[in-house]
């Protein structure tokens, strides 16, 4: 069996992950060339800046979240991006919505519209998980992270967005009461959270 080329073997993982960054090339051991040579004949096409797929690329229902976190890996997927992944809202994302440290530089992504909100320490860091989007690995706040950042962000969300979240969230049994409150205390609304979720649960 004839050994394949490089071009093959980026061709195959581009067409197995869904995209490809310049940065993935090393792993594979394929010169950057190689992807500019695919480009140049029209093979991978540059689907934003520093992300590559294969001309007839379907993108699927995360792709935008993959994207985005390829171009600003820093970056932590929540609020209403977050609320759709988990599925605990009827709302439709019309941007990608990320979290950065307030000392974070706000990232270039010219494509896809995102909306930024800012954290630092703890309420940063805490319930933070990751999954394999398309080959990227997309970190993302947890169901109950992601219902306590409701709270804590309302005025960019609405009230009505985080008590729908909660709601979804306890029927669900995708967390406890006692696992959103505590995020909730990191988030600094326990206060706020703690009668919806009393009534609620």
């Amino acid at each position: 069996m004839a050994r394949k080329t490089q071009t093959d073997r980026l061709l195959d993982y581009v067409r197995d992950r869904g995209m490809v960054r310049p940065r993935d090339l090393e792993s594979l051991d394929i010169p950057r060339a190689v992807l500019k040579r695919l480009v140049d004949r029209g093979k991978l096409i540059r689907r934003s800046r520093g992300v590559y797929t294969v001309p007839d690329h379907e993108p699927t229902r995360h792709t935008d979240l993959a994207e985005v976190c390829a171009r600003a890996p820093g970056a932590t997927v929540c609020l209403i991006s977050a609320l759709d992944f988990h599925e605990l809202t009827t709302q439709i994302p019309h941007a990608v919505w990320i979290m950065i440290d307030r000392s974070g530089r706000r990232p270039k992504i010219e494509r896809l519209p995102i909306h930024i909100v800012y954290a630092s320490g703890e309420a940063r860091t805490a319930g933070v998980e990751t999954h394999e989007v398309e080959g990227v690995t997309v970190a993302l706040t947890n169901p109950a992270k992601t219902v306590a950042d409701c709270f804590k962000y309302r005025d960019h969300v609405g009230q009505d967005v985080a008590i729908e979240a909660l709601r979804d969230c306890l029927r669900q049994r995708k967390a406890t009461p006692s696992d959103i409150y505590e995020m909730a205390k990191i988030d600094r609304v326990s206060k706020r959270v703690r009668p919806y979720i009393e009534a609620l649960a």
